[in-house]
């Protein structure tokens, strides 16, 4: 039986594992990223333009779980080098729009191999990198 002062111990803290697995993952991608000149932020944000084009700032802050704070930066960055552009929407000018350019689009083919180098990275069989995924959106889904 797990004594109270046990729920203090590390190796029995859920949270720590994933972070520290996080902070290792997004660690391979650096090479990739640097290659593309995008951070990991500013590439999983690339990655929902490539998939919708265009998209309002509050509904890209819930499909990336980030807040506005967090996504002006990123942003402002992905509009300096030419991959989005942000302008407000004619129908309701409080929301923010932002769409992917032919330069954004373009930068798409030369990440389409970053996902399979990452997974090679990661020692897991596919049906247990398909657990895990549906486990940590679980978990996200709870939040």
């Amino acid at each position: 039986m797990m004594k109270k002062s046990d729920s203090l111990k590390l190796e029995y803290q859920l949270c720590f594992p994933l972070y520290a697995a996080s902070r290792e993952v997004i660690k391979q991608y650096r090479p990739y990223l640097d290659a593309l000149n995008l951070t990991y932020t500013q590439y999983v944000a690339m990655m929902v333009f490539w998939e919708n084009k265009k998209i309002n700032v509050k509904e890209l802050g819930k499909k990336l779980f980030l807040d506005s704070g967090t996504l002006t930066p990123v942003l402002k960055s992905l509009e300096a080098k030419g991959f989005v552009k942000r302008y407000r929407s004619s129908e309701d000018e409080r929301v923010l729009m932002v769409e992917i350019t032919k330069q954004g689009e373009n930068l798409k083919e030369h990440a389409a191999a970053v996902p399979e180098k990452i997974a090679a990275c990661v020692n897991l069989e596919p049906e247990e990198a398909a657990e895990l995924h549906r486990l940590l959106y679980k978990i996200l889904q709870g939040m």
